[in-house]
């Protein structure tokens, strides 16, 4: 009995509590710490493997690599304290799955988030490439970093920057997809931005800065002073002409530039390097004397000429005008070309506007002097026809010198455009010099001129108001032309064929035919003569009328002349129809020298077949208007 009583008592006392339950809330509890970051210790390190014992039934495994730091160094070992994150539980036998590198991250983007809240930088290290950009670690998150965010200009090799901590702004952040995005150049704009203000401060014009090229254009380079970057013009960087600013500056070169101007409220400043040396144009008027004779290089062509470098910095015009005495109208490349040494004149000094007047030709003889030496006006020459144009021909004198033959004289009967077809480029043609103007460099010649003028003969002995018997040659729509004297060509309007408007038809007239008519006009220059038989009408009338008759005395032509034909038939014995039939096959064509009866005789003998009818009825109605008045007359006359 009392061995049964011992026994009992050995027995645990029994108790309400269900094991599974209580295995299951052991489970409870590591479960509550899976995706949790817990301290762990380290156990043993073997095979590039880390035990750590978390407190758990197991213990877990976490590889070595996990542990490296951006350099590659393992500095941990056995017995140290360490954050590590529970992944989960794998297999039946517990095994814990840690993670050292999301432990760290965990702890990265809780530090992150603060500084993203309060717009602080981070310090990462740039650990590798990725397509687009770089990545980032961020203290154990990873990061994104874009290429154009890297740095300010674009680098082409980072290499530099990568290993080494760097200060980044954070840029965008989302945890749940586990995305940072970080910029270096926002902090280097930032800080640009300070040096920039604190630069600008202290700027002043003149002030002498080292700067480095930042960009070069086709006008000039910008120059990065430090936070902020100014404009060197190309035509700031030297005194001597430069075509591109490559020529002398290369991206990144450091050079040393003076500030020309500074505008505050726009933040520009223009820079200079050559007002940081000495002006070669200061004394250039002493140094290049006029007419003083220099070689230089040609350094540009243009249109209008070229300029040739006297030394570095100062430059000379030649003008197209003075590179040669007869090529005039060619381009000055085809005359001297660039790099060339040329010897020059000096024209022209003018400092306030820094330019110098260079002159080719005046360091050779001048061939215009050479050749009015040896050829005077009205000397004969013979050249070739260099060149046929529309108003003329350009003849070859010498082998420098050609002159002129303008159409106009080219021949005495032909019209300029009928006597230029007459001619062949590259013929030889004797011509006579008229004119040489050395000043103008012109010499014009002639051709007409090497024979006498047929019609300046005729010509000079016809006046105007001279009544003149000329032979049709060519009936017109708007007149007749005719030939004076034989030889002097004259032109009759279609106005001017009549008094009577009628009358005035060219068709009446023909070739061959004679005429007479009253010179309105003679013009020498053209060699023409302008008449009018119009106007020799109206000239007989009045040579009748003062001869036969007054302006009151109501009288006719026709009356006028019925009483000159009756008295010259009185004298003659006749009556007066013979006389007047006899006279007008015999009489010959007026003249200006017959005396004033004769003309009035004669004038109506021509006038008398065309405006016989015309004068009956003048006559008709003069008699009945002067009737009253000569009855009056007669009256008063009887009572005296």
């Amino acid at each position: 009995m009392a061995d049964l009583v011992t026994t009992q008592e050995e027995h645990p006392p029994l108790t309400n509590e269900n094991f599974a339950e209580l295995l299951a809330d052991s489970f409870k509890d590591e479960a509550r710490l899976q995706g949790r970051v817990i301290t762990g210790t380290i156990l043993v390190i073997e095979n590039d493997v880390v035990v750590i014992d978390v407190g758990l039934k197991s213990e877990g495994a976490v590889t070595i690599k996990e542990f490296m730091e951006p350099g590659g160094e393992v500095t941990i070992k056995a017995g140290d304290k360490i954050d590590v994150f529970v992944e989960r539980y794998e297999g039946r036998d517990g095994t814990v799955m840690l993670s050292r590198d999301k432990a760290r991250r965990e702890e990265s983007w809780t530090v992150l988030e603060k500084a993203f809240e309060a717009e602080e930088r981070v310090t990462g290290i740039i650990f590798g490439r990725v397509k687009g950009g770089f990545t980032v670690d961020l203290s154990g998150a990873v990061a994104f970093l874009p290429g154009s965010q890297v740095d300010i200009r674009p680098i082409r090799d980072a290499n530099p920057l990568m290993g080494s901590p760097q200060p980044f702004q954070i840029l965008k952040m989302d945890r749940s997809r586990g995305n940072i995005v970080v910029s270096r150049r926002a902090v280097l704009e930032e800080a640009r931005n300070e040096e920039k203000m604190e630069l600008i401060s202290n700027l002043t014009e003149g002030q002498a800065l080292e700067g480095i090229i930042k960009n070069i254009t086709d006008y000039g380079a910008f120059v990065d002073l430090g936070g902020v970057d100014g404009l060197l013009h190309v035509t700031d960087i030297a005194w001597k002409r430069i075509n591109h600013p490559s020529e002398v500056l290369q991206i990144g070169q450091t050079v040393k530039v003076q500030v020309i101007r500074f505008n505050s409220e726009t933040q520009r400043i223009s820079l200079g390097m050559k007002q940081l040396e000495s002006d070669p144009w200061d004394g250039a008027e002493a140094k290049y004397p006029i007419n003083t004779r220099l070689n230089g290089r040609v350094t540009n062509i243009t249109d209008y000429g070229a300029f040739v470098e006297l030394e570095a910095g100062i430059e000379g015009l030649v003008h197209v005008s003075e590179m040669s005495w007869t090529k005039k109208n060619t381009h000055p490349g085809k005359i001297v070309s660039t790099s060339q040494e040329v010897e020059i004149m000096v024209l022209e000094v003018d400092p306030a506007k820094r330019r110098i007047s260079l002159g080719i030709k005046q360091c050779t003889a001048n061939p215009w002097i050479d050749f009015t030496e040896k050829h005077k006006v009205d000397n004969e020459l013979e050249g070739e026809i260099k060149n046929i144009t529309e108003f003329g021909l350009f003849v070859g004198l010498t082998e420098e010198i050609d002159g002129m033959v303008h159409m106009s004289d080219l021949d005495w009967a032909k019209s300029g455009e009928e006597a230029i077809a007459d001619y062949t480029k590259g013929h030889m043609i004797k011509v006579k010099i008229l004119d040489i103007d050395i000043e103008k460099e012109r010499i014009s010649l002639g051709v007409k001129q090497l024979s006498v003028d047929p019609v300046a003969g005729g010509i000079d002995k016809i006046k105007k108001g001279d009544i003149v018997t000329c032979k049709i040659v060519t009936i017109l729509e708007n007149g007749i032309e005719v030939v004076v004297s034989g030889e002097v060509p004259g032109f009759i309007r279609r106005g001017d064929l009549s008094r009577d408007r009628s009358e005035q038809r060219p068709d009446r007239f023909a070739a061959g035919e004679v005429v007479d008519a009253l010179v309105t006009t003679v013009d020498k220059t053209s060699r023409k003569v302008n008449l009018s038989i119009k106007a020799r009408e109206v000239h007989d009338e009045k040579i009748a009328m003062a001869e036969f008759g007054s302006s009151n005395s109501g009288a006719s032509l026709g009356d006028i002349l019925g009483a000159a034909l009756k008295e010259r038939s009185s004298s003659l014995g006749d009556e007066p129809e013979e006389l007047a039939g006899s006279d007008s096959e015999k009489t010959p064509p007026v003249k200006t020298k017959a005396p004033a009866k004769k003309k009035a005789a004669t004038a109506k003998e021509e006038v008398a077949p065309k405006k016989k009818v015309a004068a009956k009825k003048k006559a008709a109605t003069a008699k009945e208007e002067v009737a009253p008045k000569k009855k009056v007359a007669a009256k008063q006359g009887g009572d005296e």
